[in-house]
C-alpha cells in the first residue's frame, strides 16, 4: 500500500510540474474499494470509512430504516465485496416491513418547522402532522421538531401523516416505508447492480450481477 501511495505522489508530481500557476492536482485520499455509478456518484471506503458522493438520497427528515439500510448495503458492497449481501440485505427488510417486523423508531420521520403551523400554504406531513399535535392540547411553535409516522388508509400521505405520540405499531403503512423510504434511498445502487425497484419489493425477474465488477 505504501509502494502505491509512494508511486500516485510521483504521479502528482509529475502533472503538477506541468500546470500553470495556481493551478494543482491534490491528492484526495487512497480508498480500498470504490462504487462508481457514475464520475460524480460513487461511494468509496478506507479503513471503515465510508466518503459518498452525488448517492445521499436519504436526507436528515428521511425514516432510520432508510438510513440504516443504506448504510449496511454500502458496507456490504465496499467492505465485503458482495453485491449478492448488498442485494439480501434490502429483501430482508421489505420482508421485515411487510411482516411488521420493525421498531417504530425506526418509522418515525423528523422535520423542523421553519415558522408556525398555521403559516405554511402547502400543507405538508409535517404541517399536517404539526396541526394534529396542536388540537390534541400539544404546544408546536417554529422551530418544533416534528416527528411522525405515516398510517395506512386511501387518503393522501400528507392527510395520514400522524404524530408519534398517537401511532401503534399496528398502524404504520408498510406500502408507504417500500415505496417511498426503504427503495428511494438504494435506488441508484440497485440499478447500478442491475436490480429493478419492482424486483427486490415483489419478487421479480432478476438480473445478472455479472456487469457490477
Amino acid at each position: 500500500m505504501n509502494e502505491i501511495k509512494e508511486k500516485a505522489e510521483e504521479f502528482l508530481n509529475f502533472i503538477n510540474n506541468d500546470l500553470p500557476e495556481g493551478m494543482e492536482l491534490e491528492f484526495e485520499g487512497f480508498y480500498n474499494r470504490g462504487f462508481f455509478v457514475t464520475k460524480k456518484r460513487y461511494a468509496l471506503i478506507e479503513n471503515d470509512n465510508i466518503v459518498v458522493k452525488g448517492l445521499e438520497l436519504v436526507r436528515r427528515d428521511w425514516a432510520p430504516i432508510a438510513k440504516k439500510t443504506q448504510e449496511k448495503v454500502l458496507f456490504a458492497i465496499l467492505k465485503d465485496g458482495s453485491p449478492e449481501k448488498a442485494i439480501e440485505i434490502v429483501k430482508a427488510v421489505v420482508q421485515d416491513i411487510k411482516k411488521g417486523n420493525v421498531k417504530l423508531e425506526d418509522l418515525v420521520i423528523h422535520t423542523q418547522l421553519t415558522k408556525n403551523p398555521d403559516e405554511y400554504v402547502q400543507k405538508a406531513p409535517h404541517v399536517l402532522a404539526a396541526q394534529k399535535a396542536i388540537k390534541r392540547g400539544r404546544k408546536i411553535e417554529r422551530g418544533s421538531i416534528i416527528r411522525y409516522v405515516v398510517v395506512k388508509g386511501k387518503e393522501a400521505i400528507s392527510k395520514r401523516a400522524e404524530p408519534i405520540e398517537d401511532v401503534d405499531i399496528a398502524n404504520y403503512d408498510p406500502s408507504y416505508y417500500i415505496d417511498n423510504q426503504l427503495l428511494p434511498a438504494v435506488s441508484r445502487i440497485l440499478d447500478a447492480l442491475g436490480y429493478s425497484n419492482d424486483e427486490i419489493a415483489h419478487g421479480e425477474k432478476q438480473s445478472s450481477l455479472d456487469a457490477f465488477f
